[in-house]
């Protein structure tokens, strides 16, 4: 099978180092998690090496307990001549079950790089 370019997604279970003090998946790995969900589908998307420029709205819908995996999905929405947007979702679910929600949900901005760091054009 070979992996649609413009979609990426991985599965991780939250780890007891990963949470904050609450129990639940500390936001700043979370944004983790999703800028590196982004950057897999913009590079896979350019053909190369891409970099962040913004982080858009990120909602955080409902908290992620330790225990509970968590399905990134980045889907490159759209491509312009040196940059993409792409927007991840993450799935919360109780290891086991088919309880699958939206925890939290963001977009960001990325840019195709060449081996010098200055933008370059995407084929579209």
């Amino acid at each position: 099978m070979i992996p649609d370019p413009a979609e990426t997604r991985f599965v991780e279970i939250v780890f007891p180092e990963q949470a904050n003090h609450y129990g639940t998946l500390f936001g700043g790995t979370a944004l983790n998690l999703m800028s590196k969900a982004a950057a897999i589908a913009a590079a896979r998307r350019a053909g190369g090496s891409v970099v962040m420029a913004r982080s858009d709205r990120v909602d955080f819908h409902m908290p992620v307990a330790v225990g509970q995996l968590v399905e990134l999905v980045a889907r490159v929405e759209r491509v312009g001549r040196t940059s993409m947007t792409v927007k991840v979702d993450v799935i919360a679910e109780t290891l086991g079950k088919s309880d699958g929600k939206l925890a939290m949900r963001g977009s960001f901005e990325m840019v195709a790089i060449d081996e010098d760091g200055r933008p370059i054009a995407i084929d579209r």
